[in-house]
């Protein structure tokens, strides 16, 4: 169940998004990447916060109640939905679980097969999944037959194809991550760094992909913008790409 004693979002170090903002980031696709199912704020509201279901067969009249995945770094009340950036990378590889047609149900048990595995209840946002991802991924998806995991193979490609490359987007420091480029790990322009902003998007130099893109609509040009903000063209065209698709 969540933590009473949560703190309350200070977005220190930390990151601090709404639903809305969280949402556009985890519907985010990079270039290159297969179109994936939307999700949505009740199914993320449900990962985060658990919720009441019907009662069981054979265990009573009962509601049930289904917790969270893990307990996130902040409270959130019936209204309210803040998210961490840590809590934020865990979500990507839920919603990966979910995008190859896994049940709640079973990324529940997943997810606490790589929680013991990893020992850390936000496993996949670890360095340590970083480094031995793909032999993880096999031993906590063994004897699922759902959606694609049937065999090893099918586990094999499902890792490749789908977890690998939301690893390869991320930059880890000491023991979790640190960063994450949408664009990609090799188009460094566009950062998620909970230290900088408060985990909001930016190009490399600090200014904000949201005030570029508006800047670009107000002033005309981008060699305009990145004049007056002293950024390079460049990072003011990746800005506008990362914020056309986020809106996407």
């Amino acid at each position: 169940m969540l933590n009473p004693k949560s703190p309350e979002p200070d977005g220190l170090g930390r990151g601090v998004y709404s639903g809305t903002e969280a949402l556009r980031l985890l519907n985010f696709a990079r270039p290159g990447t297969a179109p994936s199912d939307r999700v949505s704020r009740s199914t993320v509201a449900r990962w985060l916060k658990g919720y009441e279901h019907g009662p069981v067969e054979g265990e009573g009249k009962n509601k049930g109640y289904s917790p969270p995945l893990w307990r996130p770094d902040y409270a959130n009340d019936d209204d309210l939905l803040e998210i961490s950036f840590r809590d934020l990378i865990e979500l990507r590889f839920v919603k990966s679980f979910r995008d190859i047609g896994l049940s709640l149900r079973t990324i529940r048990e997943c997810y606490q097969r790589a929680s013991e595995e990893v020992h850390d209840e936000r496993p996949f946002s670890t360095k340590r999944f970083r480094t031995d991802g793909k032999t993880i991924f096999l031993e906590i998806t063994e004897g699922v037959k759902e959606g694609k995991l049937v065999d090893l193979r099918r586990r094999q490609n499902v890792f490749k194809a789908i977890v690998e490359p939301s690893l390869r987007d991320l930059e880890f420091e000491a023991s979790t991550v640190a960063r994450w480029f949408p664009l990609g790990i090799d188009r460094r322009a566009v950062v998620i760094d909970p230290a900088r902003s408060f985990g909001q998007p930016i190009v490399s130099v600090g200014v904000p992909t949201e005030v570029l893109a508006t800047a670009v609509q107000t002033e005309g040009s981008i060699e305009a913008v990145a004049a007056l903000y002293d950024v390079p063209k460049g990072d003011v065209r990746f800005a506008l790409d990362f914020e056309r698709r986020l809106a996407a």
